[in-house]
């Protein structure tokens, strides 16, 4: 028998040995032991935005704070009024009409429901449909639930879209839930209305679940408005959206997130939720519905800063010889690694010589190689600044 000064012997669940491995916590770690040899680091490697939030969202929660009635338990699936607000916002922005009772959940972020909503659909076994590249929080649900990916490579030749044709029919057949990101990461594409559409009918074909992640939904350059997947005629009878405030409205720290459309998917999400949580606190939701409600000036004008920082970017990468498309939407660029480096060799030199921090494509997925992304979540002057050091090492044959 054990004394009482041995440790028990912690065995975790199979789940837990079966997790991807946190790609930005590596990225983070290295950027972290740079500065901390007293480097001048510029981070593009993250996708946390760099402006506050608006001034009128946060003085909302000051006010909302004082109220005892959200000192008390919230209700289990959030506040009317939220969904109310996020119903408003979509019929004013897309013309999609969503019923806040049965069509809206409440998430504690976006990333949160991107990970519930393989719980709720997926068992051991199963298929899911994943971008590659993407966003590895997808990766992370499927793991959970004991489920099988099979990837959707994206290439530049078809404006990194999926070629749905090119999926075998055993596989779609038995694929389960898909996952579509546009305004895209990490390679900042758009979509159309008549991808969404196709979208649908494959669905459609192979009973197939959608989670459209519109988490840059607010985010298109050149006068386009990105379009939402609930635009498409039958989106909601084959899939959910998930929305976010984080990029909108500068509120990544506040976690407020939700999925829409399809009610048989809304309920099981707020039904797995009612297991994990008691909604978020009161006044967070109170601020949330104000950022919904209130004059979207302010989204207009963050939109703008973007925009603006995308093209002294792109000046920049031209005058040093470094070739890439722009991005139609996002805070993402998504730049081809020069010969003969991989992209983790490149990252890891631009980090080392040039005090610059990108994200290695091979960090999406493998489909990701060859490229890496850079986020626009910095002044302009920082910006072209990156571009001028890493241009000063040569590679790109630079003209400064």
């Amino acid at each position: 028998m054990p004394t009482n000064n041995e440790t028990v012997t912690v065995r975790p669940a199979e789940r837990m040995s079966g997790l991807p491995k946190q790609f930005f916590a590596a990225l983070v770690a290295k950027a972290n032991a740079q500065a901390a040899k007293g480097r001048d680091v510029i981070n593009l490697g993250q996708g946390n935005p760099d402006r506050p939030t608006p001034e009128h969202i946060v003085e909302s929660l000051k006010s909302a704070a004082d109220n005892p009635q959200y000192h008390r338990y919230p209700p289990f699936s959030g506040y009317r009024f939220l969904k109310e607000a996020v119903a408003e916002r979509y019929a004013a922005d897309y013309g999609v009409e969503l019923d806040p009772d049965t069509e809206v959940a409440i998430l504690f972020g976006g990333k949160t429901g991107l990970v519930e909503i393989a719980q709720c659909l997926l068992n051991p076994g199963d298929i899911c449909l994943v971008p590659d590249p993407g966003y590895p929080d997808y990766w992370s649900g499927v793991k959970l639930a004991g489920a099988s990916m099979s990837f959707m490579p994206l290439h530049e030749r078809n404006s990194f879209l999926p070629d749905y044709s090119a999926i075998a029919a055993k596989t779609a057949d038995l694929a389960k839930l898909m996952f579509i990101n546009y305004p895209n990461n990490p390679t900042g594409a758009v979509a159309d209305l008549p991808f969404y559409e196709e979208t649908v009918a494959f669905a459609r074909k192979h009973n197939i679940v959608v989670a459209s992640d519109f988490a840059y939904g607010a985010i298109g350059f050149d006068g386009q408005r990105p379009v939402s997947f609930l635009q498409t005629p039958g989106a909601k009878e084959v899939g959910v959206e998930f929305y976010t405030l984080s990029k909108t409205y500068n509120m990544a720290g506040w976690r407020v997130g939700f999925a829409l459309g399809n009610r048989e998917v809304v309920g099981l999400i707020n039904l797995i939720q009612d297991h994990y949580y008691c909604s978020l606190f009161g006044g967070i939701q109170e601020a949330a519905a104000t950022a919904l409600t209130a004059s979207q000036q302010c989204v207009e004008e963050l939109t703008a800063t973007y925009e603006s920082r995308r093209n002294a970017l792109f000046e920049e990468l031209e005058s040093i010889g470094w070739k890439a498309s722009k991005p139609g939407g996002s805070f993402f660029c998504w730049l081809p690694v020069p010969k003969p480096y991989t992209s983790t060799e490149f990252a890891d030199l631009v980090l080392e010589k040039a005090d610059v921090v990108v994200a290695p494509g091979i960090g999406f997925g493998e489909s990701g190689e060859g490229y890496v992304r850079l986020g626009l979540l910095a002044p302009e002057e920082r910006l072209r600044e990156a571009v001028r050091r890493i241009g000063s090492l040569g590679i790109f044959g630079s003209q400064a």
